[in-house]
């Protein structure tokens, strides 16, 4: 029977680690990595039952995707409760998960101390800061996150220190707390597997439109009991209207919660060139120098030249505002760099940012080109076929056969090819639940 163990949970310090044991059809999917996460506040206080929601949140999509069982000593039992109904949005969401079952020694209902207190999942781009800009007046903690888009990785380690820089600097100019989270989440999963199995079904990678709207706000789960955080706000990439596979959408993260916790998908009613007009009133009301950041190559800054940077800096112009003054080097000549790079097919882009343009066509079709650049530029968009825009760009076919070579490779093979993979996993110990 395909069936993940979860034992030898640990809280020390602010540091949670964990081992994880497999069925032998799942071992290639997990490392012989320990799932290790890093707080910035002592955690040892917090229920096991609340300690192991960061593990499950990762863990329990891949065993939907085998139909296996997870077994586990403890649970909050708010969270078990969550996870049936986040099982059933992912399995409608997607064909090839199979779901399975979660059983335990026992649950729990702690009652931590109302804080009152409310938390962002923040990286300073369009989506956290419309976010931020909405809910304000909480003065959430802006919670950011290394593990996913930063790995653990040593040759990270300047773009989370960037990151934490500037995110800190912004926490600092409008009177809030931070709170940093380190997780090996996606190298203790063995995340080339995952892809190499499943990225045929999906659009994007397994994290994004599998895993991460359950894994990201999971990982917060002992981090909000310790400090009282009731709401916990994660932005929407999407709006209402776009039917994406995607990981984190309202059916999937509002039925995320645990113990006194909930969790909430921000600013779904909204576009996001809506959104980028939620920032602009901000800017021009109380915050006129606000710096943004969303580049696909860099932290310390936008460079002004991947697709999300000249995308984000036309959408600034659409909602009125100069991107240079908001972390973007961008002038007409931009929009000839833009338009060659889409038709060429320079990046690898899918059906989200198809609905991203789409929606920065219809704002274009609204607007008075401020210059002849300008002007040219929102011709060609209105006029261009986006499907086949979307169609020429991919990743390269060497990729494509790694993936495949990998997914129909034997264990025994793969643990050869892969020398970071090793075979020496323990004997599986299943608890059955008495729920």
């Amino acid at each position: 029977m395909s069936s993940i163990l979860i034992d030898k949970l640990t809280a020390d310090g602010e540091t949670l680690e964990c081992s994880v044991r497999a069925s032998t059809d799942l071992e290639r999917f997990i490392t012989d990595e320990p799932f290790r996460t890093q707080y910035d506040v002592p955690i040892e206080d917090v229920p096991d039952g609340v300690l192991v929601i960061p593990v499950l949140a990762q863990l329990c999509p891949v065993a939907w995707a085998n139909g296996a069982d997870v077994y586990v000593d403890e649970v909050d039992a708010t969270f078990a409760h969550a996870l049936e109904e986040v099982e059933t949005s992912l399995c409608e969401m997607h064909d090839f998960l199979e779901g399975g079952t979660l059983y335990t020694r026992r649950t729990i209902d702690p009652k931590p101390d109302r804080g009152g207190e409310s938390g962002l999942l923040f990286t300073g781009g369009v989506d956290s800061t419309c976010s931020y800009v909405r809910h304000r007046e909480e003065s959430p903690t802006l919670i950011s996150i290394r593990g996913w888009t930063i790995t653990p990785d040593v040759a990270d380690d300047g773009k989370w220190d960037a990151l934490r820089t500037r995110v800190s600097g912004f926490a600092e100019d409008h009177d809030l707390e931070t709170a940093f989270v380190e997780s090996n989440m996606l190298s203790f999963l063995d995340h080339p597997m995952l892809l190499a199995h499943y990225k045929r079904y999906v659009d994007g990678g397994w994290y994004s439109s599998v895993g991460h709207g359950l894994g990201l706000l999971g990982l917060c789960a002992p981090l909000a009991y310790a400090r009282g955080i009731e709401d916990l706000y994660v932005a929407a990439t999407h709006w209402d209207g776009i039917d994406l596979e995607w990981g984190s959408r309202p059916d999937v993260d509002e039925r995320v919660r645990w113990a006194e916790t909930e969790c909430h998908h921000d600013a779904y009613e909204l576009t996001r060139q809506e959104r980028l007009d939620v920032i602009a009133d901000y800017v021009h009301s109380e915050d006129p120098t606000l710096q943004l950041q969303t580049c696909n190559d860099r932290m310390d800054g936008n460079c002004g030249r991947c697709e999300k940077c000249y995308r984000t800096a036309v959408g600034l112009r659409l909602s009125g505002l100069d991107p240079s003054n908001h972390g973007y080097p961008f002038s007409d000549a931009g929009y000839d760099d833009l338009r060659r790079s889409l038709e060429r097919g320079d990046w690898v882009l899918g059906q989200d940012e198809r609905h991203m343009w789409a929606d920065i066509r219809e704002r274009a079709r609204e607007t008075d080109p401020a210059t002849s650049a300008e002007r040219s530029f929102f011709e060609w968009l209105d006029d261009v076929d986006l499907d086949e825009m979307i169609s020429t760009s991919g990743p390269p076919l060497t990729h494509r056969l790694l993936r495949a070579g990998a997914r129909n490779a034997p264990n025994s093979v793969y643990n050869t090819v892969y020398p970071a993979w090793t075979t020496a996993k323990a004997g599986l110990r299943l608890v059955r639940s008495d729920r």
